[in-house]
């Protein structure tokens, strides 16, 4: 699909259509919409800001690329005065009192934020039920799960009520909901873009990254949010990635997982495209190469084993004395203790009781520092693997999108479902999803800091898919 993007800034600058006129276009639509995207709208800072923009433009001044087009926000982010959910209880009439540098970029640019959109409660979930807001719905069938837990961002982009959205990838969370609903999304090599305003799940693999309907605005909207942060010390400069240097293909080898293929876990429809899609790729006079990786198992479980270490460690300042919505118990402990237990979701709890659980004298050694060196191990096969080949190709997931409703009935089916993207977030790997490949898309992954040949082959892929 073109630059939605290009597309709007033209007609902009042009005069073909007004800011205000699409800024309300769009929120109508958002407020109309059945998928349960939306938890908040920002309709009175967008409008605002259009009006601002047609101003300039009325003036004869130059506006930026960015400038007027509409966008969304998962509901992790910190935008002063708005609330930030996490589509949690506990923080439901929570407003943030600053903004995140990577959201903050996009309003210096001119882009316009219109609404913070429903997600798994701080991120715990791969299907965008575990919410407050209800679940989300499919952007193709609403009988299904939205993905998750950036869903309801996915579903914004895929339904035309936002050019683009801001969501939260620790585990697959862009990825898995972009295949889910047909478009792009990235999970940008860690440290890349500032994390400093997203609320945490596991600070090792959190990262930044945009959805959109092409592979240019998502090439657009990560330069813009790109770049070192002082108040992020994980992150680094990186250089800008033009439009040149991924319009021609360079990768020559191609990599995938056969363990991922030979599964008896996959379904059998996503592993034909998956087949058929690298035969696709051989006639174009690329090799491509089977790889031996860990088996998903171990991979689910060093994700999990880490990332609710990490959740539970991250969400202990949430007891209702500085942030959220308190419950008063007869003494301080049990004021804590109902708080927590009250305002917190099931899958939350599951994941904080996991994560003490790892954490605790007597497991420590035996399951978190084995984590931690099995995540050691992950990411010297990674390395390995990448002086063998330029891209590593996998499936997004191993089955179709479930009913709304299966996935809370069973959690370890949910954690299993992402037995195809935690390992590249355990890695900390530039890997994007594109809306061929399979009925979930395919995922690109390339090495540290390579996210531009990423961009570079999902251009290849969309001319000959």
């Amino acid at each position: 699909m073109e630059s939605q993007i290009h597309k709007i800034h033209q007609q902009l600058v042009s005069k073909e259509i007004t800011c205000m006129s699409l800024i309300q276009e769009k929120l109508n639509a958002l407020k109309e919409n059945t998928h349960n995207t939306v938890n908040s709208l920002l309709d009175k800072m967008a409008l605002e800001l259009a009006e601002r923009v047609d101003a300039k433009i009325e003036s004869g001044a130059a506006i930026g690329l960015l400038e007027g087009i509409p966008f969304g926000i998962k509901d992790v982010y910190m935008v002063q005065g708005t609330y930030t959910t996490a589509s949690s209880q506990l923080l439901k009439n929570y407003k943030s009192a600053y903004t995140a540098t990577a959201i903050q970029k996009l309003l210096d640019a001119g882009a316009i934020p219109l609404v913070k959109e429903n997600c798994d409660s701080f991120g715990h979930g791969s299907s965008s039920e575990n919410t407050i807001f209800g679940a989300v719905k499919n952007a193709i069938n609403p009988n299904l799960v939205g993905g998750g837990s950036s869903g309801g961002s996915a579903v914004n982009v895929a339904k035309d009520y936002t050019v683009f959205s801001i969501g939260g990838d620790t585990g697959g969370s862009i990825r898995q909901p972009a295949g889910y609903n047909n478009v792009y999304g990235l999970k940008p090599t860690y440290g890349r873009i500032s994390r400093f305003g997203l609320m945490a799940y596991a600070s090792s693999t959190d990262c930044v990254g945009p959805i959109a309907k092409s592979i240019e605005d998502i090439r657009i909207v990560v330069n813009v949010m790109s770049g070192r942060d002082i108040k992020d010390q994980t992150t680094y400069e990186s250089k800008i990635i033009t439009d040149g240097s991924i319009a021609k293909n360079q990768v020559k080898t191609v990599g995938y997982f056969k363990n991922f293929i030979e599964s008896d876990a996959i379904n059998p429809e996503i592993k034909e495209d998956f087949l058929n899609t690298l035969e696709t790729i051989k006639e174009k006079g690329i090799q491509v190469k089977a790889l031996d990786f860990f088996d998903s198992d171990t991979l689910v479980s060093t994700y999990y084993t880490l990332a609710m270490a990490e959740t539970a460690s991250n969400l202990s300042r949430l007891d209702g004395t500085n942030y959220g919505n308190r419950i008063e118990g007869e003494n301080l402990k049990d004021t804590y203790s109902i708080t927590r237990s009250k305002n917190f979701s099931e899958e939350t709890k599951r994941r904080i009781v996991g994560g003490n659980q790892v954490l605790s004298q007597g497991f420590s050694d035996e399951i978190y520092l084995k984590g931690l060196n099995l995540r050691d191990q992950i990411a010297t096969n990674f390395e390995n693997d990448f002086k063998e080949v330029d891209i590593i190709l996998s499936p997004v997931t191993p089955n179709t999108p479930p009913i709304i409703g299966d996935s809370l009935k069973e959690p370890l089916a949910m954690y299993l479902s992402d037995a195809y993207t935690v390992g590249f977030s355990l890695g900390q790997l530039p890997t994007l999803t594109a809306p061929q490949g399979t009925s979930t898309g395919i995922q690109i992954t390339a090495a540290k800091d390579n996210d531009e040949k990423v961009l570079q082959f999902a251009n290849f892929l969309n001319d000959i898919l």
